[in-house]
């Protein structure tokens, strides 16, 4: 690197340490500007519904939530301030999360970490995400994905907007001519003759209002029901055909509807699509409601929708009719002309709580609180149905009532009110429990027959063999809710040697197990078995039967010799004996037949059995071996003195083309530098090691390439020469580079050993390296540091003179 290349590089350090030490100065000075502006919080003066909509208006003017921070900071909030906001809107995510069934975690409420409330973290879906970097702008959560309570009705419509949706209330076509049909232009008549005369006519209806047959004069029919059209034209068919439709005539006539006219029909007023719709002249009011949307969540009436023929209204439609009971009575067929009109709702109430369908409903005159229960399913099974809160707005704020059971069929609800139906406590108002070591346990009612313990425990069944009957427990609770413990003798209370206690409501009664009070009864069995474990204690358990539960001997055990260690209980420290643990030592045979000396022993808990192996049982150890040898593959190990020479005789000796200079000797897969050359001139050198299981060896032919690696220009195979030097097979591969270590030059021979330095001898095979120097760092000059630290310096003064500021 040069010396421009140098100061290039130090230059790009100095300035980059100056702008972070910049940046740090920067936000040192805002942190102590917002500190010196701190005002007293006024969000606590805020309503819960003032803090979502400040929020909701932020959001709806295209402001990002940093942008909505520092507008709320420039009118005098500060960070504390918008803290309290955010938990705040996290807490009315949270109550309307809960109820719509969602849990807090998928709403991504805002947290704050215990004993750091300054410090808001945001849990949820990537809640992984700058963990413990402050991050203003979660400081306010989104409010888009708090839920307002449902219309009741708006879902009927709510895909009519959607593609393939509008067949859901499309008119049925596929259907016998109505009753009462009233036939008009455009409409396509079939006239069937048959019997002893067979036609058939396709007539529609003129803009005139009449059809015409051949050879017959117009019959008008617009404005007639379909009955009173078929009279009309079999009356005038019966000049072309005698006796039409008469008896003995022979000649029938059957008049049926084909294709029907459309007509259009308008929808006026809080519609969410109002307008002019053509539609089948078999469609319905409701047909029309959905193709315009419905009516309007927001401001439509659900149960005030007009139908208006002729400037006269002639039906009124309450969709709560349909909606709760199914009631289709006021779905009547739509004229052409027809117009439908949606009032603005007058009064709507909210049911929130413990109702089977929250949401707001729409109140007529004369309706009660009753019936609107009524159209919220009443009560869920939880519900709190004493009395309900009720959240009134008046003319400046809001008051509370309280609504009894009994003034329900009386009560008017009134425009904006809230009704909230609470959950039952979690609590028994006679209720008394037992546990434990009894027969029955379970909860149990506090009546006049059942009022003490002993009263209790005879409910119960009593008392299982295993109960701890020195001491059990009663918990009681107290006035203030804490609990309390009354311990008693429960053996004395059932002998009657002390009084029996009585029991109050929430009372528990818990009686311990034996089993409960002391360490779990465990053996262990270890060594020559087939299945070693730790198995659960059972009493009367002889060594032999611990081996047949392991599953009995393994090939190699010894049956000679078994184990059993067992704990000394009593405390050792006072004792005479520094042993910790006694031992016994049997013989068993393979039959599982235990010596007389041991017929009477019996394991006692944490007793650890261990089955030795014999002696000297082994399994097959076996050897590898490959590459120029007679038979190469694996071979048994026969004894513990084979060594590396018995290994090739095993394998019937070497090829003529084995190189053993380049012989590999592994073990657990790593090579051991062996000289092979030395072993076969030499077998009992310290180089002949002993077999051990796995060992492999690889006797290879001999290689004809020496390998240059490392700090060289060109890395290379050179063929071997045997009057080459070190230094002339680097020359081969170019010389060496600039950052190489010459001195540190080494050889590594095919049989895993080394050799440093550039006298070595060369092997054909081997490998030369020529390390490479280690990396320098960049240090900085004295003249450097002394301006970087002149610079900081500066910095810092800067700062604690804007501080006292």
């Amino acid at each position: 690197m040069t010396v421009s290349d140098k100061l290039s590089v130090h230059t790009h350090s100095l300035l980059r340490s100056a702008r972070l030490m910049l940046v740090f100065v920067c936000l040192w000075g805002a942190c102590v500007s917002a500190l010196a502006q701190q005002t007293p919080s006024r969000v606590d003066q805020l309503t819960d519904e003032q803090v979502a909509e400040f929020y909701r208006r932020a959001q709806a003017s295209g402001l990002s939530e940093i942008q909505i921070e520092q507008a709320a900071m420039s009118q005098g909030y500060t960070l504390d301030d918008i803290a309290k906001m955010r938990r705040r809107i996290a807490q009315i995510r949270s109550q309307t999360a809960k109820q719509n069934g969602q849990s807090v975690a998928d709403t991504g409420v805002v947290r704050s970490l215990p004993g750091d409330l300054s410090r808001p973290y945001r849990t949820g879906r990537n809640s992984g995400r700058n963990m413990g970097v402050r991050d203003t702008s979660l400081l306010l959560p989104k409010l888009d994905t708090l839920k307002r309570p449902v219309v009741f009705g708006a879902s009927l419509f709510q895909n009519a907007d959607k593609e393939n949706t509008g067949s859901i209330f499309e008119p049925n076509l596929r259907i016998a001519t109505p009753r009462g049909y009233i036939v008009g232009p455009d409409d396509e008549i079939i006239i069937d003759i048959y019997g002893a005369s067979a036609d058939n006519y396709k007539l529609r209806v003129s803009p005139e209002g009449t059809i015409k047959v051949q050879n017959l004069a117009p019959i008008f029919v617009s404005g007639l029901t379909i009955e009173q059209a078929e009279q009309r034209i079999i009356g005038r068919l019966r000049q072309a055909y005698q006796g039409l439709n008469r008896p003995g005539s022979g000649t029938y006539a059957n008049i049926s509807l084909g294709q029907i006219r459309s007509i259009r029909v308008t929808l006026v007023g809080e519609v969410v699509r109002p307008g002019t719709y053509t539609i089948s002249s078999l469609g319905s009011a409701f047909n029309a409601l959905y193709l315009a949307g419905g009516p309007n969540p927001e401001t439509g009436s659900f149960r005030r929708i007009s139908v208006i023929r002729g400037n006269r209204v002639v039906r009124t439609i309450d969709l709560y009719d349909f909606l709760l009971r199914a009631d289709q009575r006021d779905n009547i067929r739509l004229q052409d002309q027809d117009v439908i009109r949606v009032a603005d709702y007058e009064v709507r109430v909210e049911l929130a709580g413990e109702v089977r369908r929250p949401a707001i409903y729409e109140v007529l005159p004369g309706e009660n609180l009753k019936t609107v229960l009524g159209f919220a399913g009443n009560f869920t099974d939880e519900a709190y149905t004493a009395s309900i809160s009720l959240r009134r707005n008046t003319a400046r704020e809001r008051k509370i009532l309280t609504i009894s059971q009994e003034e329900l069929a009386t009560f008017v609800p009134q425009r904006g009110d809230k009704y909230t139906v609470g959950r039952i406590l979690e609590r028994y108002e006679n209720r008394i429990q037992i546990t434990g070591a009894v027969m029955r346990p379970g909860e149990y009612a506090l009546t006049p027959g059942l009022t003490t313990v002993r009263e209790l425990l005879q409910k119960a069944e009593g008392l299982r063999k295993d109960a701890f009957t020195n001491r059990a427990n009663i918990y009681r609770e107290r006035d203030n809710m804490d609990t309390e413990n009354i311990p008693f003798d429960v053996g004395r209370l059932l002998k009657g040697e002390i009084a029996d206690i009585p029991l109050l409501r929430q009372d528990s009664v818990v009686v311990q197990s034996v089993r409960d009070l002391r360490e779990e009864y465990t053996i262990r069995i270890e060594g020559a078995v087939n299945r070693p474990d730790i198995y659960p204690f059972v009493n009367n358990l002889s060594v032999a039967d611990l081996i047949a539960l392991a599953g009995g001997f393994q090939e190699g055990a010894s049956a000679s010799r078994i184990e059993v260690s067992r704990r000394i209980r009593q405390d050792t420290v006072s004792g005479s004996s520094p042993n910790t643990v006694k031992i016994f030592t049997f013989t068993v045979d393979k039959d599982l037949k235990i010596s007389d000396g041991a017929t009477q022993f019996v394991l006692e808990p944490f007793d650890i059995v261990a089955v030795r192996s014999a002696p000297f049982y082994e399994r097959q150890q076996r050897v590898f071996v490959d590459g120029e040898v007679m038979y190469p593959g694996n071979y048994a190990i026969l004894n513990r003195t084979e060594r590396v020479t018995d290994l090739i005789k095993l394998a019937g000796g070497l090829k003529n083309a084995a190189y053993l200079a380049g012989a590999q000797f592994k073990r657990k897969g790593n090579l051991v530098a062996t000289d092979l050359r030395q072993v076969l001139e030499n077998p009992g050198s310290e180089q002949n090691i002993l077999l051990e299981d796995g060992d492999s060896l690889f006797v290879s032919r001999k290689s004809e390439v020496v390998s240059v690696q490392g700090a060289v220009l060109n890395p290379v195979l050179v063929n071997f020469e045997q009057k080459f030097s070190i230094n002339d097979y680097i020359q081969q591969a170019g010389g060496f580079t600039e950052n190489a270590r010459r001195k540190k030059t080494y050889i590594t021979y095919q049989n895993g050993r080394k050799d440093v330095g550039r006298s070595s001898r060369v092997e054909p095979g081997s490998t030369i390296v020529v390390p490479f120097k280690p990396m320098e760092t960049n240090k900085l000059s004295a003249v450097e540091r002394v301006s970087i630290f002149s610079i900081v310096g500066t910095l810092v003064i800067t700062a604690l003179s804007r501080i006292q500021f």
